[in-house]
């Protein structure tokens, strides 16, 4: 069988196992080294994910994919230049701030919330003189996580919830209200567990330090620099801007039942813990921009990538930042990031030579873990 035999036989597979798989996936020569990658995204859509989109830089190339579709209603598939909600990726974002901060000399890691938000954390045992900028930072603080108190859940992450209240416009006073009500995790610096409310403080620290909003000092800081030209932190906007897909979700704690479209709401309820939209492009070029040390002096860039351990047997936590061991021994560094009706990731090696970011549109099945090990473990 010669090799364009071979080419149209694999694409014809390749629409067998997935429905709907845009151009670049569907065009991309059999050979170039993303097969493993390729059949992890279509294995996404086969898990019920309405549509993948990846992108990968490896050097000075760049190879970009998606699978399924953008849009359920009309089956217009993925772009691979979409904008989609990052969630919990920006708090990359806002930690690298707080670190340039740091670097400038105005402030410390070792500075207490209370220094710089008197009174703010108090409650049910949260004490804000005992914890620190750092513990904030690698989830050391103890802090209560505000998603996950029930009051929360039942106002903006059920079925009814949601549709009530996707485009409220609640204040970080109110959010923290939300992890106040309830007892710490533990005493700050005692064990680790992710909590959002630990990164709606730290943008409040950046504010109170620059006298900027958080979002501003990003843009400035890292958006421009970078040039990012698809990334930013929207204030109240509850749309995405183009090209883009919708956002699907169960809005429930199973796989099962009716699926919503989810694709307006209103991410400054996630603060500076999950706001930012972004692409693919623009998230690798980020983070491998950090990892090289162009964003953070060295000394900080140290800081960062000191690790705690996670809640993960395979990953460690730093400052902002995730170091992943893939089961080939690689090691990625980067950050997930899940928002109703979206989930993401973006991980680079620590030369920051080989960078891959991803978007599920749906948020109830689907791995990006399976796509990040098809990428850097061919498996």
């Amino acid at each position: 069988m010669n090799r364009r035999a071979r080419t149209i036989l694999t694409a014809a597979t390749a629409v067998a196992l997935s429905a709907a798989l845009a151009g670049p996936a569907a065009a991309a020569p059999p050979a170039d080294g993303h097969d493993a990658t390729r059949q992890a995204m279509r294995s996404a859509v086969a898990d019920g994910v309405p549509g993948v989109t990846v992108r990968v830089q490896q050097g000075h190339g760049a190879w970009a994919a998606t699978a399924g579709v953008g849009n359920l209603r009309t089956d217009e598939p993925r772009s691979a230049r979409d904008h989609y909600r990052v969630a919990s990726i920006s708090k990359t974002f806002v930690a690298t701030v707080v670190l340039q901060l740091e670097a400038e000399g105005r402030l410390s890691l070792d500075d207490t919330v209370e220094k710089w938000l008197p009174g703010v954390v108090r409650g049910n045992g949260h004490d804000g003189r005992e914890v620190t900028l750092r513990q904030l930072l690698n989830h050391t603080s103890g802090i209560f996580d505000y998603l996950a108190d029930p009051g929360f859940q039942r106002t903006y992450m059920t079925a009814d919830g949601f549709m009530k209240h996707r485009f409220d416009e609640a204040d970080p006073e109110e959010l923290l209200a939300y992890a106040l009500a309830n007892e710490p995790y533990f005493a700050p610096g005692r064990s680790f567990e992710y909590s959002n409310t630990n990164y709606l403080l730290a943008a409040r620290v950046i504010e109170k330090a620059t006298g900027n909003d958080y979002g501003d000092e990003i843009g400035r800081r890292i958006i421009a620099p970078l040039h990012l030209t698809s990334t930013s932190v929207p204030s109240t906007r509850v749309t995405l801007p183009r090209p883009s897909s919708r956002a699907y979700s169960k809005l429930a704690g199973t796989g099962t039942g009716p699926t919503y479209d989810v694709t307006e709401l209103n991410a400054r309820l996630a603060y500076g813990s999950g706001q930012m939209v972004s692409s693919s492009a623009d998230l690798n070029r980020f983070y491998s921009a950090l990892l090289r040390g162009r964003l953070l002096p060295p000394q900080q860039l140290k800081e960062m990538k000191t690790t705690v351990e996670s809640s993960r047997e395979t990953s460690r936590y730093g400052l902002g930042l995730v170091d992943r061991e893939l089961s080939c021994g690689v090691h990625v560094w980067g950050h997930d990031g899940g928002i109703t009706g979206s989930h993401s990731t973006a991980v680079t090696t620590e030369d920051g030579r080989h960078s891959l970011a991803a978007n599920l549109n749906g948020d109830w099945s689907g791995s990006t873990e399976a796509i990040i090990e098809a990428e850097f473990c061919g498996k």
